[in-house]
C-alpha cells in the first residue's frame, strides 16, 4: 500500500499544479479589473478612494506588486513561487486594504468548519440509521412513505427553506424562537451568565443555519445508504450466515452493513472540500460571515490572491478527500487491496 500511496501522491501534486495554472489562467483572463476596483472603491467596502491625478501612479505600483504588468505565466511563477517558499498567498487586492490572504481566511474558517462540521454529524447521525430502516423494511407501505418524504426534502431548494425557516421561527409572525441573523450572541447577552448558560445561548444561533445545512445531504445519503445495503442483502453470504442460524440484527450491523457503507465511503470525497467551501446562500440568508461569503466577495471584485487560495484549499482537500475515500474500501472491503 505504501507503493500506491506514493504513486498516488505524485499524481496529486500533478494535478493540483495543471489547477492552479487553469485557475490562474482563467482569472487573469476574466473581465474586470480588480486595481482599478479598488482605486474608486468598486465591489469592495474597503476600496482605497484616490484623487484622479495620483490614480495613473497608484494603479501602476498596484499592477507591480500584485504581478499584473507582466505576462500570465510569468505572473503565475511569482504566485507560485511565494506558495511553495514561504508559504504566503499574498495580499488581498481589494479586501481589507491589502490584508494578508492567510490571515483573512483564518478569521473565516473557523466560523465555516464549526457549522459544517455540525451539520455533517447530524447528517451522518440520521442517515444511516434511516437508509438501514429503509433497506430492512423494503416495500412496506412505512418505507415507500418515508422515501416520499426524502425525496420532498431533497427537491427543495436551500433559499427557499432558509426563508421559510427564518419566517416561521425567526419573526413575530409565528415562533420566534431563534435569532435571525450570525453565529455569536452580543456581548451585553452573555454578561454575567454561568458557561453553560451561554453554550445554550450560543447553540440557539446555530439550530436554523445546520438545519438549512443538513436536509438535503441527510434526504441523499440516506438513499444511498438504503441502495448500498439493499445490493449486499441480497448476496450470497448473508443468505448463508441467515440459513445458519445468525440473527438478523447480526447479519445486517455485522455483516452487511460494512460493504453497504461503501456508496457513503464514495461521497466522503465531497465532505473535505465542503467543509471550508461553506454554503454561500446558507451564510448569506443568515448573515454569516464565512468561507462562502468570503469566495463571492473575492469573486466579485476579482481578487486573485483571495481567489487563488481558496480554490487552492478547494482542489487539495478534494484531491485528499478522494485518496482517503479510495483507501477506505480496503477497510472496509477485504476484497480489495492495493498490494
Amino acid at each position: 500500500m505504501r507503493d500506491y500511496i506514493i504513486k498516488r501522491l505524485g499524481f496529486m501534486l500533478i494535478t493540483l499544479l495543471a489547477i492552479t495554472v487553469a485557475s490562474y489562467v482563467m482569472m487573469r483572463l476574466a473581465p474586470g479589473d480588480p486595481v482599478r476596483s479598488q482605486l474608486v472603491g468598486g465591489g469592495a467596502d474597503q476600496g482605497v478612494r484616490s484623487q484622479d491625478k495620483d490614480r495613473s501612479r497608484i494603479e501602476e505600483i498596484l499592477r507591480r506588486k500584485y504581478h499584473l504588468d507582466k505576462p500570465i505565466l510569468v505572473g503565475y511563477a511569482y504566485w507560485i513561487r511565494g506558495v511553495v517558499r514561504h508559504g504566503d498567498f499574498g495580499t488581498s487586492i481589494v479586501y481589507d486594504r491589502g490584508a494578508p490572504v492567510t490571515r483573512i481566511i483564518r478569521e473565516r474558517l473557523p466560523v465555516t468548519l464549526r457549522l459544517n462540521l455540525l451539520s455533517l454529524l447530524l447528517v451522518y447521525l440520521l442517515a444511516v440509521p434511516i437508509g438501514i430502516y429503509a433497506a430492512i423494511r423494503r416495500n412496506h407501505w412505512t418505507e415507500r412513505l418515508l422515501g416520499l418524504g426524502l425525496f420532498l426534502l431533497y427537491s427543495m431548494p436551500s433559499f427557499w427553506v432558509g426563508l421559510l425557516l427564518l419566517l416561521f421561527f425567526s419573526s413575530d409572525l409565528f415562533f420566534n424562537l431563534f435569532p435571525v441573523t450570525g453565529l455569536e450572541p452580543p456581548a451585553a447577552e452573555t454578561w454575567g451568565l454561568s458557561y453553560g448558560s451561554i453554550l445554550l445561548l450560543r447553540a440557539r444561533y446555530y439550530v436554523l443555519p445546520v438545519i438549512c445545512l443538513s436536509y438535503g445531504g441527510f434526504a441523499g445519503l440516506s438513499r444511498f445508504a438504503r441502495v448500498g445495503l439493499l445490493e449486499v442483502i441480497g448476496q450470497d453470504y448473508i443468505r448463508t450466515a441467515r440459513a445458519k442460524g445468525v440473527g438478523e440484527a447480526r447479519v445486517i450491523l455485522v455483516h452487511a452493513l460494512r460493504n453497504g457503507m461503501i456508496p457513503l465511503i464514495t461521497l466522503f470525497a465531497d465532505l473535505l472540500p465542503g467543509l471550508v467551501a461553506g454554503s454561500v446562500i446558507v451564510e448569506y440568508i443568515f448573515s454569516i460571515e464565512g468561507m462562502g461569503s468570503l469566495a463571492v466577495q473575492a469573486l466579485g471584485c476579482r481578487d486573485y490572491p483571495l481567489m487563488m487560495a481558496i480554490f487552492t484549499m478547494g482542489s487539495l482537500l478534494t484531491l485528499v478527500g478522494i485518496l482517503l475515500s479510495d483507501l477506505c474500501y480496503a477497510f472496509v472491503d477485504p476484497r480489495i487491496s492495493y498490494n
